[in-house]
This record gives C-alpha cells, structure tokens and sequence, in this order.
C-alpha cells in the first residue's frame, strides 16, 4: 500500500540525489537478520545479501538506499572490525580449515591458517585464538590466522581455558629455575620459633600466609599477626618480581587456583606450614579488653615456627560447641580462647566505631576430577573464618597508620563512597523514608557511618539495596585517603603476599621502614597494572561460574521445583533475581511476570515493578520462582514467578 505514496517517493528521490551516507554499528538478529545502529537510535535493515558482507559488531559507513517500498542500507566501508584478535573453534570440512568465533551473534566461518607447525595435531571442536587478517568489505572475504593453541575438544576444562585466554589470564604457575630462587636474610630477624603460632585455614589450603600469636598482660591482649616474608625470596627488579606484578594476584577459580608465584615458594617456602621454621614480618598490637588498637604497635622481622595448622571448620565447631573435635595441646586451646575474645570485642568496636556489612550466604562449587559440577554448597561465615578477619583487619589498619606517616610510602586500599551528584539524590531518597542527612553530611566518612548504621534495621532493606547501587568501587591508591566501606579513616593491606603483588610493596615500604632504608621506587604503571588485572580475574570467575551454573541446572531437573531467590536488580525487560540456595542468577522475562503487557510496569530507577498501578515486587523482595528454560548461548536462566 505504500508503493505509490507521494511520501516515500520524495523521500526516494532525496536520498537518490545526496547519495546519503551513514555511520553506525551492525546488529544481527538470532535468525541472522541484519540492521545497521546508529548513535541516534535509529535502525536501517541491511538486505540478506549484503549482510554477508559483514560481521556483528562491525563498525561500518553505509549508504541509504531503497529495496521497493522499503529503507534499506548498503554497507560499503568498514570502519573498525568487531573481530580483531578472538577465540574460536576450529572446523574442518573437505580438507580446509575454517575457526568460528566463540560469540553468540556470529555464525561465520571463518578460513583460517596456522601461523604454527602442527596442522596434523588438531581436529575439528579444538580451541584457538585467532587474528582476523582479511574482511570481506576491504578484500572480498573472510580470513583469519591461527596464533595460539588453547586446548583440545574434549579437555574437561576447555571452558576455563577459554575464559582465561579471552582475558589474558595465565592458567598455569610461573615457570622458573628453582636455581635462581634465593633467600636473603636479616640480622634484625627475631627468634619466635618457641612461641605457640597457629594457622587457620581451610582442610585444603596450601599457601599459608599468616600465623597468629596471643596472649594476655594485665588488661589487654598482645596480638602477634606474623606474615609470610616473600619478599625475602622475590627481589626487587628480579625475573619473580616481574612475573609476580604482571600476575598481581592468586587467581581462585571453581576447582583450582592458578599462582601469582612458583608452588614452590606459594605452597613450599614461602608457606606457614606447621612445624617449619619460617622467615616472616610481623606486627605486635596491644589491644583493650573492648577492642581498642593502642598506640604502641611494632612491626619487625621474625622467625617464627607454627605448632599446628588448623581448620576453620574445626576451629568453629569447638568454639560453638557442635564436635567433638579437641585442640592437640593446652596451648592451643588457651590460643583458641583468646583469639575468640580478641574477635568478639574487635566486632563491636568495629560496629561502634567503624563499620560492619550484614552477613552473606557464601557459595562453593564441589566438582569431579573432570571439572562436573557434584553439587553447589552455600554458608556463612563462622566463627573460626571472623578470628582470621579481625586480626588481619587489624593489622591492616595498623600498617596504614603507620606508613601513612611518611610521604609516598604505602599502597592504600580506598574507597570514596558517593559522589556529590549522588549524595543529593540519596538525601532526597532518605528525607521520603523520614531520614534526615543532608547531602554534605552523607559525603563525609562520619556520614556514611551513619547512614550504613540506620540503614543495618531490617525494614530499610529495600531502601539500603537502592542505595547500594549509588556506591563507588573501591580502589588502589598511593594516598591514604579514607576507606568508606569498612569505615576507616584509612587501610592499607599486606597480609597476603602470597598472593597479592600490592601487599608485596607494603612489606617493601614497611621492611625499608623496620630497617631504616630508602625503598624502591615503585614502577608508575605498577598501579594500573594491578587494578587491571583485579577486573579481569573478577570477570572470568564470574563467567566460569555462570557457565558451571548453566550445566549444573541442565544436568539436573529444576523445572518442576518452587526455588527461593532474592530480586537483586529490574530492568525494562524483567526482573533479576538470585537463587538463595545455589547463589544462581536468573532472568524472569516480562511475560513470566505477568500475563498482560498493558498492566505491567517496570521503573528501573525505582526498582520496582506495577500491576495495574499497584507495587508487586521491588529489589531485595524473596520471591518464589519455577526454572523454564536454560540457554547455552547467552549463558541464562530463564524463570517464571509463582504466585503463593
């Protein structure tokens, strides 16, 4: 009906005359139609043919043009290619090797070369990273070539090879010559090795890095927190140090961790494990029976040798009397009641004077030898885990007071809290539930304090998950500035240098400190390099964790089960929500929450959603779900609400 309108004719003849031509991004639909996106919203369909010309993502110039009675687009320069370097599988069909790029959107297959000698080795199903070196808008085809192997089709734990290559994550530990490992010590080191150390940890932890000591003198406790002394071994400009600050961290993946260094130093030398004389750097605090920190806290070297390694669970279960389980030796039993006293009152002085967050359930993966999710355990934190927290707190924010003292010494943990714009919206939010905190009040440390301590009482759970979401993220620092979320005028790490390259400076600046010598300028892109690669670990064990949830559910049958969860976020397509008992975050659609479109509202700001003008459902409501589908391709589960 639209051929011979008068409209679209002059609209035709527009174009046809200016040869009109646009910017955008190609979008290919899940049927592989095609549209080209511009930065105005605007959408223009791109014909069957030439959509093959072109890859989802692909930032192109097209010009305007018309297919009978509709608007279309023609693609005619690429701008900048989606693929550049990617991880696809290998397929081989008829002898030629084709690589398909491990995206949901792009079907291609792609030709492709090995750019190494072992074209017999592979088969198809295999996984590569891959460069894109033709496209068909500048050369008429697709071809891509081969440069790194990640593993064979039927590895069980292809997908955590996948994910780390597609972050650039090590999956092994460093290589190096057990030879150029040496240890250099100090004659400022003290002799601890008859004092009753402890280790607390998990059955199955191998790289133990803090020890704790414990005693009482009059009033006040003595709290000896001892640290493995990596950097005893890891010298400054050396082949460790380079491979431990490109690493920056352990990454604890389901299953396995890769080390920041050898095992040899991780889980050998470097290690506390029990009846092992062991180099370390330590702080003595005095603290009050009310948990106050006094002002005369030492940091010193020390050799230390831990009597036994214990368990978090049978620390726990003793202290809360539900085993049978009995420490070896009247030491350790005395060590156990102290440290137990020492937690309980650090937490209330935190509580009053700094900040403490409500509990959250805690979720562990148990797997099989082949990387099969066996089952999905879910926990709080007991009492054994609060000890080691309190201490290392603790320590830290000793550490931070003193390195704070000098000038360019120490690497800080920091975190801001709101910014301006924020803190007016949330005064507004607050002033609405009969919370009066002025913007400029809510912008200081004392402020947030506050707001978190009122915002703790159950009924403000809505309100504190709305919030929630208006907060910074913390981040690493060369200036001590306040860190909100734990409520301290300033904190500074270095209880794990094991396993964080940012605690292995703090020991430097504070052994430069102990030993009264000028420290080593730390290198400018260090701090980059470290908030970097803390995003990237956080993001591939969030995608192995989606994808071991998405067999998990579609190995085992949920779909006639009624499941917990808690609405964490909305938006205009449905709700988000996460299953209480297995810690799953699922997707309930639109039509899943209600039947008809025309009486449902979804207000993201707000986090709430209207039936028929009436609140249903808000963020952090428990709401009651049924699992309908699971989808492999977007790594989703899609649920269903079930009214009660």
């Amino acid at each position: 009906m639209f051929y011979n309108n008068s409209i679209l004719i002059q609209l035709k003849k527009k174009f046809k005359k200016k040869n009109v031509r646009i910017e955008g991004i190609v979008k290919k639909s899940e049927k592989g139609f095609g549209f080209l996106e511009t930065d105005s919203k605007n959408s223009y369909f791109i014909p069957p043919k030439k959509i093959k010309k072109v890859m989802h993502g692909d930032k192109i110039i097209a010009k305007i043009g018309f297919s009978k009675d509709r608007q279309i687009v023609i693609p005619e320069k690429l701008i900048d290619s989606f693929l550049k370097i990617f991880i696809g599988r290998l397929q081989k069909i008829n002898q030629q090797l084709f690589i398909i790029p491990n995206y949901a959107f792009l079907k291609e297959y792609i030709p492709c070369t090995f750019l190494i000698n072992q074209i017999s080795d592979f088969k198809s199903g295999d996984w590569f990273i891959a460069k894109l070196t033709k496209h068909k808008l500048d050369d008429d085809l697709f071809h891509a070539e081969l440069i790194k192997f990640i593993a064979k089709k039927e590895d069980p734990f292809t997908p955590w090879w996948i994910t780390l290559s597609k972050y650039d994550l090590k999956k092994e530990e460093p290589k190096i010559n057990i030879d150029n490992i040496s240890f250099i010590n100090s004659n400022k080191r003290l002799d601890l090795t008859d004092l009753s150390f402890i280790t607390i940890d998990n059955n199955n932890t191998k790289d133990i890095d803090d020890a704790l000591f414990i005693r009482k003198i009059s009033n006040n406790f003595e709290l000896i927190v001892a640290i493995s002394d990596t950097t005893s071994f890891i010298h400054v400009n050396s082949e460790l140090d380079e491979i431990a600050s490109k690493r920056a961290f352990t990454n604890y993946l389901p299953g396995f961790n890769v080390p920041m260094l050898p095992r040899i130093l991780s889980e050998d030398l470097c290690s506390l494990k029990p009846h092992k004389k062991r180099p370390v750097l330590a702080c003595k605090m005095i603290i009050s029976e009310t948990g106050e920190i006094k002002k005369n806290s030492k940091f010193f070297l020390a050799w230390i040798q831990s009597k036994e390694k214990l368990s978090y669970k049978n620390v726990s279960d003793w202290l809360e009397n539900k085993s049978n389980w009995l420490p070896s030796t009247e030491n350790i039993i005395q060590q156990l009641k102290f440290l137990h006293q020492l937690c309980i009152s650090r937490i209330k002085w935190r509580k009053k004077y700094a900040l403490i967050f409500p509990e959250r359930l805690e979720y562990k993966f148990h797997l099989s030898s082949n990387g099969e999710v066996l089952r999905i355990s879910n926990d709080t934190r007991r009492i054994g885990h609060k000890i080691v927290e309190e201490c290392m707190i603790s320590a830290n924010l000793t550490a931070a007071k003193l390195l704070s003292q000098k000038d360019g010494f120490g690497l800080y943990n920091n975190h801001s809290g709101f910014d301006e714009s924020s803190a007016k919206q949330i005064s507004l939010l607050l002033e609405k539930n009969n919370i009066f905190l002025t913007s400029k009040e809510i912008l200081t440390l004392r402020g947030f304090r506050t707001l978190y301590k009122i915002l703790r009482k159950k009924k403000y759970k809505y309100l504190s998950s709305r919030i929630r979401k208006f907060q910074s993220f913390s981040e690493f620092s060369f200036n001590p500035n306040p860190h909100y979320a734990l409520g301290f005028k300033k904190y500074a790490t270095w209880t794990s240098p094991i396993r964080k390259y940012g605690d292995i400076i703090n020991h430097r600046f504070l052994k430069s400190m102990i030993l009264n010598e000028t420290p080593i300028a730390v290198k400018k892109n260090t701090l980059k390099k470290i908030s970097s690669q803390k995003r990237k670990h956080r993001l591939s064990e969030r995608e192995i964790e989606d994808l071991l949830y998405i067999q998990y559910f579609q190995k085992n049958d949920f779909k006639n089960e009624i499941l917990k969860s808690e609405i964490i976020d909305i938006s205009r397509g449905g709700i988000r929500a996460k299953l209480l008992d297995t810690g799953a975050n699922i997707f309930i659609p639109n039509s899943y929450i209600h039947n008809i479109r025309s009486e449902l509202e979804l207000n993201t700001e707000e986090g709430l959603v209207y039936i028929n003008n009436k609140i249903f459902y808000k963020i952090s409501d428990i709401i009651f779900v049924q699992i309908k589908d699971i989808r492999m391709d977007t790594k989703s589960i899609i649920a269903k609400i079930i009214k009660n």
